[in-house]
């Protein structure tokens, strides 16, 4: 497959259409308008074989988080997705490979009304760069910084699962695919991050891990945290696959989880929370912001916790 069979492949398999879009893949620019009242979010994650995902994992299903991890980092800051481009490094223009990954990447761009409008294609290891475009109201994203002391700390989802998915595929172990498929196929949390928009105080996507991730709230917002361990909410499946010591560290500090971690006021915390289940994205208090800059780890008696692990960090 030559590369602009390859872009084609693409194009075709993953259109979309929106009236925002003026101008999209097929020329040196797209040309995209923005809605007025509206600001412009934009996020870009790269995913490499063997880093970012398993080398047997199937094209389809890295398509798919490929996309998946970019729009959680829209859902954090309250954005509706709108377009996106794409960088696809290949070892060979292997044509069934890239046609199931771009049905993967389609069938989420799907649900989201998404629109590809550009990007580019060259030879080498197997790596993947999406950049996502989204819509917030002018002065509404949710960032990182904006958490108080008496905010309650928050988790959509459960936490965990995709850490011991991670562990039964490297194991090769029969009988998890409820949690090799929260690995593999990771939902992004847009309906909570709509919900989240001029509530939560502060907000981020759980990607390295929930320690890492709520210790960059913390840090800009200038706050600490105490979160208590037996509150982490987990999935029946992940329950069954660990012990308790082993539930607590990839609930931590396992990440790929790419549920959201937020702060909210007390006061309104119980009618966000609310909204959330009705939604079908329920959402648990684990802890509240406090003083300081640590993050504290309790369990129900009060005791304090030690975790030497915090989270991913790729140049550690």
């Amino acid at each position: 497959m030559a590369e602009f069979s390859l872009i084609e492949t693409i194009r075709e398999r993953c259109a979309v259409a929106r009236d925002d879009v003026r101008l999209g893949i097929g020329d040196d620019g797209a040309v995209l308008a923005v809605p007025i009242g509206h600001e412009l979010v934009v996020s870009t994650d790269t995913l490499v074989a063997g880093v970012h995902f398993p080398l047997q994992t199937a094209p389809f299903d890295i398509g798919w988080k490929a996309l998946a991890v970019n729009l959680s980092d829209l859902a954090a800051m309250g954005a509706n997705p709108a377009w996106a481009t794409l960088a696809l490094t290949l070892p060979s223009a292997d044509a069934p490979w890239v046609e199931k990954f771009a049905d993967g990447f389609a069938a989420l761009a799907r649900e989201h009304q998404l629109a590809l409008v550009g990007g580019d294609t060259t030879r080498g290891p197997l790596s993947i760069t999406i950049t996502v475009f989204g819509f917030v109201p002018a002065g509404a994203a949710v960032t990182r910084a904006g958490a108080k002391a008496g905010d309650w700390i928050c988790v959509t989802g459960t936490l965990g699962d995709a850490a011991a998915g991670l562990a039964c595929v490297l194991a090769c172990e029969d009988g998890a695919d409820e949690l090799i498929g929260r690995l593999n196929r990771p939902a992004p949390r847009i309906a909570a991050g709509l919900l989240l928009r001029e509530v939560a105080s502060a907000a981020i996507d759980i990607s390295d891990g929930l320690l890492a991730d709520l210790g960059h709230i913390c840090a800009r917002s200038g706050v600490g945290a105490e979160v208590c361990v037996d509150d982490l909410p987990m999935s029946e499946a992940f329950g069954e696959y660990a012990d308790a010591p082993t539930r607590q560290r990839l609930q931590l500090a396992g990440g790929d989880d790419y549920e959201l971690c937020f702060s909210v006021q007390p006061d309104r915390a119980p009618a966000l929370l609310w909204d959330l289940a009705q939604s079908g994205c329920a959402a648990t208090r684990i802890g509240q912001i406090v003083v300081g800059r640590e993050i504290m780890l309790t369990d129900d008696s009060g005791a304090q916790i030690e975790m030497p692990l915090r989270g991913w960090e790729h140049f550690a």
